[in-house]
């Protein structure tokens, strides 16, 4: 029986079809699968997967089968797939079974897979019953069903035997043979510790429906309280800690917390709690990871940016990008999807805009940007505006550091507003510089009126409106500047 010490799970969603040189002595050790097990276009002959009990088909192969062996023969020999081997095999606790086109291969028509299949009514079983005339029949001992010729070979009837009491498996026809309910794949004795699998959780090698809660209810103090012997759900194993590299979620072990929650760290535990506000969500940057191959931001790979609060890497905005591209057949984008730029904190990398939509006057979609870490530049810059003849402000009020990296903006005619702001304020190195030049003159916008707001203070604004100020002259309330403080305006 498996227990935390000893703990063998697989999902093998494949088998490669250079399996005949690979596959081997570990696959002996493999006793449950939690996914589906594909065999498909091998030619080795023989599968060694003899100690696997269950599959659980948590996942499912096409989303029908838990088992497909199908195409295991080579065209022009005699080589290919001849036995499943699969003979301890008991229990498909989800999905089907499809064997098909293995031109060599006997006694899968041998075999009552509706003993195996959990559900056999719902779940589609997909078997030959023609095996070649070469196939040897099974041993006398066998009464017809079993894995190949030999005594050895017979399959186990663990469902379609038992006693109508039996909730379940068996080991044997009786009403004392029938195992616990929480048993998968049969068992040796009437226990929650004598099954061969668990149907739910293994619990230190006892079956059970769920894993000790954190915590219990005392119908005396009509209270919970704390569980000392409370453990966590890993896969189908209740644990008494989680793998280092997993993280906790209330009792169990994830690879990740789910989107309403993000992860921290608590007495050197991963752990998710739930989120105040936007959770944290860290997406690749252009020319990074997933996007390595990309250039710039586009409506092929908007989407990707949906809920980031965290760019690792760069955003860069190209014509190509925001206008579309014939040559790649990538059409223009929407300029209402920038918005999903909203939800962004921090770049690690670098903003570079050469390219904007005609219909938006400024780049508020990045309101909430934070930080920008200037780990990697653009030719030395970490914020790059450039001949941008619709912008007339920039509207970055959350921005507060520049880590690395100068900053470059040029030859946007209609641009108000740069002029104020005090950008080495911003900047976190002593190296870093500005280059400003060639925008809308000061004059030019003072004459219409693009000016800081009175409630700003002499540090600057990004645009129009006491919500743009660097800082406020008098008072804040949130994000706007005001010249008192009230009690019954927050």
């Amino acid at each position: 029986m498996l227990n935390e010490q000893n703990q063998v799970e697989l999902q093998w969603n494949q088998v490669d079809a250079e399996a005949k040189s690979n596959i081997g002595m570990p696959q002996y050790s493999i006793r449950e699968v939690t996914g589906y097990v594909l065999v498909a276009l091998n030619q080795f002959d023989y599968l060694p997967l003899e100690n696997l009990r269950i599959i659980r088909g948590t996942k499912l192969y096409e989303d029908q089968y838990s088992l497909a062996v199908f195409l295991n023969y080579r065209r022009d020999g005699n080589f290919g797939l001849r036995q499943l081997g699969l003979r301890n095999l008991t229990e498909i606790l989800s999905g089907g079974v499809y064997v098909d086109q293995n031109k060599f291969l006997c006694h899968a028509d041998t075999i009552h897979w509706q003993d195996i299949v959990k559900n056999a009514r719902n779940n589609p079983v997909v078997v030959p019953t023609n095996s070649s005339a070469t196939c040897q029949k099974c041993h006398r001992s066998c009464n017809g069903r079993c894995w190949g010729p030999k005594e050895g070979q017979c399959q186990s009837l663990t469902k379609t035997v038992c006693a109508e009491q039996c909730d379940g498996r068996c080991f044997g026809p009786y009403v004392s043979d029938c195992c616990h309910r929480e048993c998968a794949g049969g068992c040796f004795g009437p226990k929650d510790t004598d099954c061969f699998a668990c149907t739910n959780f293994n619990d230190s090698g006892a079956c059970v429906t769920q894993c000790p809660q954190p915590f219990l209810y005392n119908p005396i103090t009509f209270q919970l309280e704390h569980n000392p012997g409370a453990k966590y759900t890993y896969g189908a194993f209740c644990v008494k800690k989680c793998p280092h590299n997993f993280v906790v979620d209330q009792s169990s072990c994830v690879r990740a917390c789910p989107s309403n929650k993000m992860e921290v760290e608590q007495n050197r535990i991963k752990m998710c709690i739930p989120c105040t506000d936007i959770c944290p969500k860290a997406c690749d940057g252009i020319g990074t990871a997933s996007l390595q191959t990309a250039q710039t931001v586009d409506s092929s790979n908007i989407d990707k940016f949906v809920n980031c609060t965290k760019i690792n890497g760069n955003l860069v905005f190209l014509i190509t990008g925001i206008k579309g591209d014939v040559y790649h057949n990538i059409e223009a984008l929407d300029p209402e999807k920038l918005n999903v730029f909203r939800s962004v904190r921090e770049i690690t990398g670098f903003l570079n805009i050469q390219s904007w939509p005609d219909n938006m006057t400024d780049l508020s979609v990045f309101s909430n940007l934070v930080t920008i870490g200037g780990r990697a530049l653009y030719s030395g810059i970490s914020l790059l505006v450039l001949k941008q003849q619709g912008i007339s402000s920039l509207q970055l009020q959350s921005l507060n550091e520049i880590s690395a990296g100068n900053v470059h903006i040029a030859e946007n005619s209609r641009l108000c507003y740069y002029d104020t702001v005090n950008w080495t304020s911003l900047f976190r190195a002593p190296n870093q510089k500005f280059l400003i030049r060639n925008n809308r003159g000061p004059h030019e916008c003072s004459k219409h009126h693009m000016v800081c707001d009175p409630l700003c203070s002499d540090a600057g604004c990004w645009g129009p409106g006491p919500d743009q100020c660097l800082t406020c002259r008098f008072f804040s309330r949130g994000r706007t500047c005001v010249e008192t403080c009230n009690l019954y305006e927050g």
